[in-house]
């Protein structure tokens, strides 16, 4: 090559995909968090704790083996979610690559947010049962976080009333009403859950939902 050559060569920008894997290795991570969150997987969500993170992926710490899937997300407390793939799992934890390189200073930020000090609430469409004053009414669980849960009861509920719950793969559950917009009520728990009871409690409650057409459960990941 002549000295020319040698002189444009050395000026010139390095292809994209350089670049791309220059970005992903020295991208900064973030490590030893303690941070709850969601994996929403094919659109069902699990609690885990996000444990690092970098703009490339994150790694989490889950509570139970988890179901085959096509798509994976990260949901923080503020409802934002990051799109990714699973590239390993191993004994508790698993690492994940996002679709896209992120803003990870936004993701830690997440507790900065508008939703700071509320507890992370899995969504769920569960029938339930509900007991009140000697009967039993038939309800919708609608959220559900360690301290409390949304149901969907058209029975109009007091406040502070103690209300006793049967929720599919949850022991007797307690709680009372702490507001009420008919036919929504928010209830506080009178013991709450620890994360990884809750979790627990959650992938039973999976486990119990209509087989697929093959009448098998889902497998689960190791």
């Amino acid at each position: 090559m002549n000295p020319e050559a040698e002189r444009l060569a050395a000026s010139s920008p390095p292809p994209p995909m350089a670049r791309s894997v220059e970005e992903l290795r020295d991208a900064p991570r973030f490590t030893l968090l303690v941070r709850t969150a969601k994996l929403v997987v094919d659109g069902q969500e699990y609690l885990c704790v996000l444990r690092d993170a970098s703009a490339s992926g994150c790694k989490l710490r889950l509570f139970h083996g988890l179901p085959k899937a096509k798509s994976f997300a990260l949901e923080t407390s503020n409802g934002q979610r990051y799109p990714m793939d699973m590239m390993w799992a191993r004994d508790d934890h698993a690492g994940f690559r996002f679709h896209e390189m992120i803003d990870v200073q936004e993701l830690l930020a997440d507790k900065r947010g508008p939703y700071a000090k509320r507890h992370v609430r899995v969504r769920l469409q569960c029938p339930i049962v509900v007991h009140a004053l000697g009967r039993a009414i038939p309800a919708v669980l609608r959220d559900i976080s360690t301290e409390g849960a949304k149901i969907d009861c058209s029975e109009r509920m007091m406040l502070r009333q103690l209300l006793k719950l049967e929720i599919p793969g949850f022991p007797p559950t307690f709680g009372r009403v702490a507001w009420r917009q008919v036919p929504y009520h928010g209830l506080s728990f009178e013991s709450g859950f620890p994360l990884d009871q809750l979790a627990h409690h959650l992938k039973a409650m999976y486990a119990l939902q209509p087989q697929n057409a093959a009448g098998e459960a889902p497998p689960l990941l190791s």
